[in-house]
């Protein structure tokens, strides 16, 4: 929905245009500086209302929703005290709304805010800005009547209301924001086995090592490690990596080759193998690792 009344009448002082630039950098650094673990997710209904006589409400009212075209993200982190939310709205408007806590977010009041991320462990933080309009310094509160997280920062529910006041003045900005997303997806997970026999190469000294992963959610998995072997007194040594696409359902198999990094070839006998196993979650956008050590027998190949 767009604004309710036009914000183009209005100007303001040069210096005040040239402050809020350098405060829109400095916005722009603090979220890259601040951001969760997870990453922004969008949301599939949600609205984000508030009017004030501020520099950030200027009077005017604004309503915007997902309902109405205008499009909204919200990311949180695994410790679930940060919420972000973006609106790209379709009148061309943006904003951004933070509420930030110490610790975990949940229903409750939230008084004596102070500007995220400039709130301190043991302090509530809020921030709406947007429009190239933000405050300096703010102190403000908000409520939450409603919040359910998921795992990795997943905002599944959001329901609450804020106070902002820029630069310490009694002007004030008041809003409500509300989120509602479906049920989380499912964590990747991932299952990695070593076959316990492989070749060495009588041609060129390489040793094949070959096993299978699993996985819950679909995924490109990464799978690499190292090779030892020890003979007449000579530790032998090469790393090998591979790449296969996992999907649910059977595990999938991988074959590597280690090249051995000095004059030695591996040999048949006994080797020690290493291996890593690492994907990134589709749903979440953290990177999920399994590792396994195994001694595999390697025959002449």
């Amino acid at each position: 929905m767009n604004p309710s009344t036009s914000r183009g009448a209005r100007s303001r002082p040069l210096s005040r245009i040239a402050a809020t630039l350098g405060l829109a950098l400095v916005l722009a650094s603090g979220a890259l500086a601040t951001a969760g673990t997870a990453q922004a997710q969008p949301v599939e209904s949600g609205s984000l209302s508030f009017a004030g006589d501020d520099w950030i409400g200027g009077g005017e009212s604004y309503a915007y929703s997902v309902e109405n075209k205008d499009k909204f993200s919200v990311t949180s982190n695994k410790d679930q005290n940060v919420i972000s939310v973006s609106v790209n709205a379709a009148n061309g408007s943006w904003w951004s709304l933070d509420l930030a806590d110490g610790k975990a977010l949940k229903a409750g009041s939230y008084p004596g805010a102070i500007r995220y991320p400039f709130n301190d462990a043991g302090q509530p933080g809020l921030s709406l800005s947007g429009d190239g309009r933000g405050c300096n310094t703010l102190t403000g509160s908000f409520d939450i009547a409603q919040v359910v997280f998921g795992p990795n920062g997943y905002v599944q529910k959001l329901d609450a209301t804020f106070v902002q006041h820029c630069e310490g003045g009694d002007a004030a900005t008041k809003g409500e924001i509300h989120i509602s997303n479906p049920e989380p997806p499912a964590e990747l997970s991932l299952g990695l086995d070593v076959s316990l026999e492989g070749q060495a190469s009588t041609l060129n000294g390489k040793a094949t090592v070959h096993g299978k992963v699993s996985c819950d959610v679909p995924a490109q998995v990464e799978v690499a490690g190292d090779v030892t072997q020890v003979k007449n007194k000579v530790i032998i040594r090469g790393a090998y990596s591979t790449s296969v696409a996992c999907t649910p359902g059977a595990p999938v198999a991988w074959t590597a080759k280690a090249v051995p990094t000095g004059t030695t070839p591996f040999q048949k006998g006994l080797v020690e193998v290493e291996a890593r196993a690492s994907a990134v979650d589709p749903n979440y956008g953290n990177t999920v690792t399994v590792s396994r050590t195994e001694a595999v027998r390697l025959v002449k190949g």
